[in-house]
């Protein structure tokens, strides 16, 4: 990443803060100012203790950096930018931090901002307690900046894997309900479609898990319940209460849109990782059987209507 596009408007140019905000950006996990200065140092020796600090505010006021307070005594700092906003369980007995990320959260902080009329310029959620580990003695994985990219990765998986499973359920279902024969034709393409992805994902899975054998055991990063259990377990829901054809593409219209905008909107947020490429794909995917179901939906509207003029005796549209 070149540091010189994150300078703000107007602001100026600085070969050494330039250099900061480099090595800034490289670092894993959360800095204190001296842990970045000392890193600074041993590449640019030239730079001193408080062109850092100075740095490191200025990073914070322009968005590039997030402040946290793991009540040590001194503030730590953590990339920003294109970076998910995360937030933090805080332990006060050994000060260690754990990441996590919720949709819910998130929701809730917009809904008030927009509430009050508020112009949110960055958001920092740290819950402090006293982690397991501290309270029990058991030691439990726990989850910080190095880790943050492989178990985001991890959870859109499963978040992927489950959203096919309910696509899966959801379209066999829908075509064993639907009685014309152009419908249950796409239905079925798309339930075919899920199952293909689904075995494409779950092989994936596999492959991510077999590269941590700790993988699996580390706690959930990604909070997402809407997603959790699939993006189309609601429809699935709804088609169990009956619904004629034309309800059926309604509502897998409306869960494919959902799906497509929670794919995107989330993998948007993300630096360059596998967490984000897997988003983004399924957020085409999920564009291009939207787009399906819109014309078939059309076209079924455009039947049922020269159907309906055919028996009122008028000549069908063409």
């Amino acid at each position: 990443m070149d540091p010189t596009l994150l300078r703000p408007l107007g602001g100026k140019h600085s070969a050494k803060r330039d250099r900061i905000v480099d090595v800034f950006l490289r670092q894993k996990g959360h800095v204190s100012a001296d842990d970045l200065f000392e890193q600074v140092r041993r590449q640019n020796p030239g730079i001193g203790r408080a062109t850092v600090y100075r740095t490191l505010q200025w990073m914070v006021e322009a968005g590039i950096a997030r402040k946290v307070d793991f009540g040590e005594g001194r503030s730590r700092f953590e990339p920003s930018y294109r970076h998910p906003r995360h937030f933090h369980l805080i332990c006060t007995t050994c000060h260690r931090s754990s990441e996590f990320l919720s949709s819910d959260v998130e929701s809730l902080m917009e809904e008030v901002a927009a509430a009050r009329g508020f112009t949110t310029s960055q958001s920092v959620v740290q819950i402090y307690g006293t982690c397991e580990e501290c309270r029990t003695g058991k030691t439990t994985p726990t989850i910080d900046g190095a880790t943050t990219e492989l178990l985001f990765a991890r959870d859109a998986l499963r978040m992927a894997i489950a959203t096919e499973r309910s696509g899966l359920e959801f379209y066999t279902r829908a075509a064993g309900l639907t009685k014309d024969k152009r419908g249950r034709t796409v239905f079925e393409r798309l339930a075919a479609e899920e199952g293909e992805h689904l075995g494409t994902l779950e092989k994936r899975y596999r492959e991510l898990v077999a590269t941590d054998p700790q993988l699996e055991s580390r706690p959930t990063f990604l909070f997402f319940k809407g997603a959790a259990s699939g993006l189309f377990a609601s429809g699935a829901e709804e088609l169990r209460k009956g619904v004629n054809d034309e309800q059926a593409l309604l509502i897998g219209i409306k869960c494919e849109r959902g799906s497509h905008k929670f794919f995107k909107r989330y993998g948007e947020r993300f630096e360059d990782s596998e967490g984000k490429q897997v988003f983004l794909e399924f957020a085409d995917e999920e564009r291009a059987h939207l787009d399906l179901l819109i014309r078939e939906y059309r076209a079924l509207r455009e039947r049922q209507g020269r159907g309906r003029s055919t028996r009122a005796g008028a000549r069908p549209r063409r």
